[in-house]
């Protein structure tokens, strides 16, 4: 069973020895705490949070392009100096910066004026120097009364200098004048001289910082279980110098908790879970598909009494990637590119269970690609082992609905049969039963028509929604009341009807992506060849260009649209009926994990 079986443990012993015990269950990381008492009214009262300095510091230092050989143990490390100094060179960074990017955009201003000193006033006779940028089609429209000269030009525009005691009016220039300023160009890039040799300072600082990151990260997490050890004090009960603390405990880790009450003293007491509890939900899918439950986990979490769907996930979301990329080249493609970080996806446990969903993706991909003959939108040579393999057709439309409904129909009827299967009685088993038959009926009546097929599937109609409507409320009736709540039940959950007509016509997504796919593979390949032969020569390089941008947008497309809209049908309509009760994850009181 992918939902580990949970017990509720409650744990009692001698107030004096609580923070021994609370540093204890956080060491064997086991126990998923229940509260029992309220949380404190009062913010000043909460256990400490994490520093938010260092926080920002640690990630500021990680961030470095070049980083150091972290230190692994520093006598007298100061967690406060390092975090100081490395917030103070994030902001003398910043600020630099923001003084670089403005004075380099004051010197392309400057630099068509030269390079120039203005002079002091009385050697101009008390006169000013006014400075304008003037378009070439408005030069005519500059006055003689002032004198003026140009001093640069260019295409678009010419750089006017007038002298004068006061501003020129405005119908003696044909544009507002410009701000220049006093700042000699000379002096303004001595500045930004001054300004890379500050930030290459600073970055090398920088880099000498981050030395420290694991460091800082291992105080951090000493920070964490401290600030947690309080939060799960405070939320024991308290009487007479005892103290109990409860909490849920896969079964598996009951055994080591026995150890650790007999070694602490303490009274323990486990429990199953009681028909009002609601313990937390742990997953524990198989190492094969466990990059499933990440997806799972990533949009919701089944509830404790549900059902895993991490291996219907792991399979539909291959599939469903596969369907909408529709073609072997682009699969190898995606292969090619999973094998470029497949030794970064293996730093970590996250990336292994990724790195395996990846590789089924890929095969599934070549595999669909193979049956619908698609290789980077050319089709195989006929009569090749690989033509006799195409037993798809993208162009059959009729042929690629079908099977995009068959799909859909299946895989809402895993989700109705996963349901069934994890209902505690035949009350509970007969309305995903009864959508079953009216989803496979409907199958039958779309394909075979009027014929004894399509009798069959009414009858499977008729029946399956009967079950929905009279077990929509599996509680047993006694007397009218009861009766009148089942009936209006039933007559709601009728409704639903609708809603999986719509959801099964929601795959036809796959068809529609996956012919988009190949339309685009195909539409580039001929653009690409037209270019060909219409410029000899030159053509093929251009030719070449097509094919790499064109199939380069497709995969780019495609890649996206595999993700977006194969999480969708997960998310969306599987879990819609596969999973109607959410639960809550399962977060296990332990000490944080840090890099060694």
């Amino acid at each position: 069973m992918s939902i580990v079986p949970l017990a509720k443990v409650s744990l009692c012993g001698a107030a004096a020895d609580k923070s021994a015990v609370m540093e204890g269950l956080q060491d064997l990381g086991c126990l998923h705490l229940i509260p029992l008492v309220p949380p404190p009214a009062a913010p000043d009262q909460a256990p400490p949070a994490r520093a938010e300095e260092a926080l920002r510091a640690l990630a500021y230092l990680a961030a470095t392009p070049r980083r150091r050989r972290p230190v692994r143990r520093a006598a007298g490390f100061d967690l406060a100096a390092v975090v100081a100094r490395a917030r103070a060179n994030q902001d003398a960074i910043r600020r630099t910066l923001e003084e670089r990017d403005t004075l380099t955009q004051y010197e392309r201003e400057l630099a068509p004026w030269g390079a120039f000193t203005l002079p002091p006033l009385d050697q101009l006779g008390d006169r000013r120097l006014w400075f304008y940028v003037v378009p070439l089609t408005e030069l005519g429209r500059v006055s003689d009364r002032v004198p003026w000269v140009i001093v640069h030009r260019d295409h678009r525009v010419a750089y006017v200098v007038a002298i004068a005691h006061d501003e020129p009016p405005a119908d003696a220039m044909p544009v507002a004048r410009s701000h220049v300023g006093s700042t000699a160009l000379a002096e303004l890039r001595r500045r930004l001289d001054e300004l890379e040799v500050t930030l290459e300072d600073l970055a090398a600082e920088r880099e000498a910082l981050s030395r420290w990151t694991g460091l800082i990260a291992r105080n951090l997490a000493a920070a964490d279980d401290r600030a947690a050890r309080a939060a799960a004090a405070a939320a024991t009960l308290d009487r007479d110098g005892v103290f109990a603390v409860q909490g849920w405990a896969p079964d598996a880790a009951v055994g080591r908790l026995k150890r650790f009450a007999e070694r602490a003293g303490l009274v323990l007491l486990v429990e199953p879970p009681g028909p009002a509890d609601t313990p937390p939900t742990l997953l524990d899918p198989p190492a094969a598909v466990a990059g499933g439950g990440d997806i799972v986990r990533f949009y919701k979490t089944p509830a404790y009494h549900g059902w895993d769907p991490s291996a219907v996930v792991f399979g539909s979301f291959a599939l469903f990637f596969a369907m909408i990329t529709a073609d072997a080249g682009y699969g190898l493609v995606f292969g090619a590119l999973l094998a470029l970080v497949w030794g970064r996806l293996g730093a970590g446990a996250l990336g292994r269970r990724l790195r395996r969903l990846g590789v089924v993706m890929v095969a599934a991909t070549v595999g669909y690609g193979v049956l619908t003959g698609g290789y980077f939108g050319m089709a195989p040579p006929a009569g090749s082992l690989l033509a006799g393999l195409a037993w798809l057709d993208l162009t059959d439309y009729g042929a690629m609905m079908a099977l995009s409904i068959v799909v859909g129909v299946g895989h809402l009827c895993l989700a109705h049969g996963a349901v069934a299967r994890a209902a505690p009685d035949w009350r509970r088993r007969a309305r995903p039963l009864g959508w079953i038959a009216a989803l496979v009926g409907g199958l039958f009546v779309w394909r075979a028509g009027a014929g004894a097929a399509g009798t069959f599937g009414w009858l499977l109609i008729v029946a399956g929604l009967a079950a929905v409507a009279l077990f929509a409320d599996p509680r047993p009736v006694h007397d009218l009341k009861d009766a009148l709540r089942r009936g209006l039940a039933g007559l709601v959950a009728l409704t639903g009807v609708t809603a999986a007509f719509g959801d099964v016509l929601s795959y036809m997504r796959l068809f529609a992506l996956g012919l988009a796919s190949g339309s685009l593979a195909l539409t580039f390949n001929r653009l690409a060849g037209d270019v060909s032969e219409a410029v000899p020569g030159l053509g093929l390089f251009l030719s070449l260009l097509i094919l790499v941008a064109g199939h380069g947008l497709n995969l780019a497309l495609c890649l996206m649209s595999g993700v977006v809209h194969g999480l969708r049908l997960n998310f969306i309509e599987f879990f819609n009926w596969g999973l109607p009760d959410e639960g809550r994850p399962f977060h296990g009181f332990r000490r944080t994990e840090v890099e060694r």
